[in-house]
Order: C-alpha cells, then sequence, then structure tokens
C-alpha cells in the first residue's frame, strides 16, 4: 500500500472510530446519567429539556448550523476537515442509542463519569491525532480567532465552561460536580491518545570517549547519534556531546554501554513527546543501502 494510501487509511480509521467511540460514550455513560457536558452535544442535551426530539436530531441541527457558519466564515479547507465529524457523529449516536441496553451498562454516576471521560478523550484524541476535526462548538472558537485573534485553546475553555454553565440550573449538584470530572479525563486521555506511540527519551553524553561511545551506539545499539561541540565549564576545553533519540526499552542497554566505555561519563535523559524524521516517521537510511543508491 502507498503512502498516501496508508495515509487515507488512517484518516478514515481515526475519524470513524473516533465519533463511534464519542457516540458509544455519551449514549453508555452520559446521557443515561444526566451528566453535564460542553461542545454540541452539551448543546444538544439541554435543547432537549425543551424540545421533544431525539438527542441525535438535535446534535445535528446544532452541529449543521455551525458547519454552514463555518465554511461561511472559515471557508473550503476548513469544511474538507469538519464535515466528516460533522454529520457522521449524530448519524453513529442515533445508532448506538438503539442498541438493546446500552443505557444501563452502569447504573453507578461515578463509573459512568470516569469510562466517559476516558473514552471520550480517546474518540477526539483519534480524530485530532489524524488531522480532522471534531466540529461543533470548535467551529465557535475558529470563528472567534479569526475574527478577535484570540487563541483557540483559550476560546474553547469559554466556550466550554458557557455550554456546561448553561446547563447547572437544571441538573443536580452531582451531575455538575461529575461532569468536572469527566471534562478533566476526557483533556488529559486526548493529550495521550493524540501522541501516542510518538513519544521517546533522547539521551545527551558528555564524555571524552566521545568517538567510540558514537560508534557503539549506531552498532550495537542501532540508532542514531548526532555529535555537538560543546566546551567544558571547568576547564573550558572544546570536544564534543554524544546526542540519540531511541525507544525507551532501549535506554538500560544504552546506559550500560555508555559506562562501559566511560565509567564517568555525564548522561542526561529527557522524556520527549513527539519525534518525526528518519529512523522514525522515515525509514532508517544504512550505509550500505546509501552507497547503493549512490551507484
Amino acid at each position: 500500500m502507498g503512502t498516501k494510501k496508508r495515509k487515507l487509511a488512517g484518516t478514515v480509521i481515526g475519524v470513524v472510530g473516533g465519533n463511534a467511540l464519542i457516540a458509544f460514550a455519551v449514549a453508555a455513560f452520559i446521557v443515561p446519567q444526566g451528566i453535564i457536558m460542553g461542545g454540541a452535544t452539551g448543546i444538544g442535551l439541554l435543547l432537549s429539556r425543551i424540545i421533544p426530539l431525539p438527542l441525535s436530531m438535535l446534535v445535528l441541527s446544532v452541529n449543521a448550523a455551525l458547519f454552514i457558519w463555518g465554511t461561511i466564515v472559515l471557508g473550503k479547507k476548513f469544511a474538507v476537515t469538519t464535515i466528516a465529524s460533522t454529520f457522521l457523529y449524530p448519524v453513529l449516536l442515533q445508532a448506538i442509542q438503539m442498541i438493546p441496553g446500552i443505557d444501563v451498562l452502569s447504573e453507578n454516576i461515578m463509573l459512568s463519569a470516569l469510562y466517559g471521560g476516558v473514552i471520550l478523550g480517546a474518540g477526539i484524541g483519534m480524530i485530532v491525532r489524524v488531522g480532522a476535526s471534531t466540529g461543533g462548538t470548535d467551529i465557535f472558537a475558529l470563528i472567534f480567532n479569526k475574527w478577535f485573534h484570540i487563541p483557540v485553546a483559550v476560546l474553547l475553555y469559554v466556550v466550554d465552561f458557557l455550554v456546561l454553565g448553561s446547563q447547572i440550573f437544571d441538573s443536580t449538584s452531582e451531575q455538575v460536580l461529575y461532569g468536572i470530572i469527566t471534562l478533566v479525563l476526557e483533556t488529559l486521555f486526548m493529550n495521550k491518545v493524540m501522541l501516542f506511540g510518538k513519544s521517546q527519551i533522547q539521551v545527551f553524553i558528555i564524555s571524552d570517549k566521545y568517538e567510540e561511545i558514537r560508534k557503539k551506539v549506531l552498532t550495537e545499539i542501532d540508532a542514531g547519534v548526532t555529535l555537538f561541540y560543546i566546551e567544558t565549564g571547568y576547564d573550558a576545553r572544546e570536544q564534543k556531546g554524544v546526542m540519540c533519540v531511541l525507544q525507551n526499552r532501549k535506554l538500560y542497554a544504552l546506559r550500560e554501554l555508555v559506562q562501559a566505555v566511560d565509567a564517568k561519563a555525564f548522561i542526561t535523559v529527557s522524556q520527549i513527546n513527539e519525534v518525526s524524521g528518519r529512523g522514525f516517521t522515515l525509514d532508517r537510511v544504512y550505509e550500505k543501502d546509501a552507497a547503493r543508491a549512490e551507484k
């Protein structure tokens, strides 16, 4: 499968799977317990208390209205990345709500808040991870960002809290408090899923035997290496530092290798959130392969 087809398949899986998870969380945990939530679903929940229509229809109406407004203000590029979630989510929500027993998976509001927040975060993370948009009230934030240049992140929080606040007067104190727990978990797990599988370890090594360490890391650890020109602080002596980025499971082997070469080596280890480029998002090119390609 070519790169473009893999990317398209990944986008489809992310958007469909993400919306399915969001719809499942809302149908199985949020709606049955009356837990408040933000976004277009929150507006739909608010409207359902005064308009006798299915939640999926109300959410579809809200999403469609916001989508049209967003397309007018933000243009065609916005429409392309948003149209799928705008109309797919209400359809999936309606389908999942029709599953027998879906609304009685848990009668415990705490469990519903926990599971709902985790699954919502996972679903949103899957959608955002592939570069798509969840639509809904995110459109408010994008429009007001264009008009008033207020950061999108700030606007998202303002809109969500306004939607949450509008439901307070018709909800119990427990439903409100558990709604806040759901929102916090949703945000945490969204960030986790967005970066899942992309985080790596960055190791920086300072040693007089940097050349020997460089060779061993390349051959024995099979990790890429970058050398930095540095100057020691104590005696102002020029030398090189060795930096490499590798998977967590290789850290122990690297540390043992460095200490075997130079027990006094200075080593720092940092967690980095995302890595892209040769050896990570692109295939590694080894010396033999490079030489063959040149011929």
